[in-house]
């Protein structure tokens, strides 16, 4: 497939592949999914294989290798890549799908997984630092269950191990995501601003899920939340689940004060999220001089005509656009203008 215009609108009914097209771009910019990280979950059901690949200027292309048994290969100009991470950054973009709409009321694993992918993009490194966590968390979960086995001098020595590092990771994930949230505020709330007019102000609060004590300094907080830890040790020895740490993270959205989540109405919530993705656009240009690729997934449709005219004038032509719709009639009639249209059937 071949691109013409700064702007894609691709049209289908659901289930026939709308979304997996700009999916493919989402992970060949971030090794992540919004949808799911897992691969099993990515690849067409009968098959044990997915290949993406994209040509991007400067004729750089970037392939990503998926096997259903567990495996990823990256590949840049069809170079095996040692590291994988380093497929992140001739390409970026940014994904904004009727999901996010839950972003300010849902879960707040969806906080943490919106909160992760921008600092995914902004310091690739990261992706080392959360694999490096989850490995530690699922493996003191099961040395919970194993301890039993072990004499009580052995399991302290294990778990003041464990301890020590989850305390060193937890403190890097925490200070890279209140960075992140210290540089998004001020962009966002400018929009909330703008989409508002001026009648609502935007707060950030970074919740972590570890009491980040004293300054903000790696050591400070390492040895806090070694504490932290030690003292959760007898709890933790009945549920097995580990209580402090950047896994019980959230974030809060405040208007004009108020809790969003909590009282926030859905017109506001959906603003918010807007004023986010365009603080987030605008964020990674700043940072890396390129405007990213913004990736549209069924979202127009859930965006009032005002809403809608207001994205489509902050993004103009600045951004590549990738849109996915159901019916065209979903549009503002500037979106489809200068706009190149490709209908998905399920014959492809």
């Amino acid at each position: 497939m071949e691109l013409t215009e700064n702007r894609l609108i691709v049209i289908g009914q659901n289930g026939v592949g709308k979304s997996n097209l700009l999916e493919s771009i989402e992970l060949l910019s971030s090794l992540r999914s919004h949808r799911s990280n897992r691969n099993q979950d990515l690849i067409y059901w009968d098959q044990d294989q997915a290949c993406l690949s994209a040509v991007i200027e400067d004729d750089q292309k970037l392939s990503l290798e998926l096997n259903r048994k567990g495996g990823r290969k990256a590949y840049k100009n069809d170079k095996l890549l040692t590291r994988q991470i380093d497929l992140i950054g001739p390409m970026r973009s940014v994904g904004f799908s009727a999901l996010d709409l839950e972003l300010i009321r849902g879960e707040p694993s969806l906080r943490r997984h919106w909160l992760d992918r921008i600092v995914q993009q902004l310091e690739p490194i990261y992706s080392d630092l959360i694999g490096r966590f989850s490995r530690l968390l699922r493996q003191r979960s099961q040395l919970w269950r194993n301890l039993s086995l072990e004499s009580s001098k052995d399991q302290n020595i294990l778990l003041d191990s464990f301890d020590m590092q989850m305390a060193l990771v937890s403190t890097r994930i925490h200070r890279r995501r209140r960075r992140i949230l210290d540089r998004l505020l001020p962009i966002a709330s400018s929009w909330q601003q703008h989409l508002s007019n001026s009648q609502e102000k935007l707060d950030i609060t970074y919740l972590p899920g570890s009491k980040l004590e004293g300054e903000e300094s790696e050591r400070v907080w390492r040895e806090s939340i070694e504490r932290q830890l030690l003292e959760m040790r007898s709890e933790e020895e009945i549920t097995s689940n580990c209580r402090v740490g950047p896994h019980r993270d959230d974030v809060q959205f405040s208007i004009n004060d108020v809790d969003a989540r909590r009282f926030g109405s859905a017109g506001q919530q959906r603003t918010i999220v807007l004023s986010l993705k365009l603080a987030e656009l605008e964020l990674i240009k700043m940072v890396y001089g390129k405007s990213p690729i913004l990736l549209l997934d069924d979202v127009l449709a859930e965006l009032d005509p005002k809403r809608q005219l207001l994205l489509l004038e902050a993004v103009g032509q600045k951004h590549q656009c990738l849109i996915s719709a159901t019916h065209l009639e979903s549009f503002e009639g500037e979106w489809v203008r200068n706009s190149q249209l490709m209908e998905l059937d399920s014959f492809g």
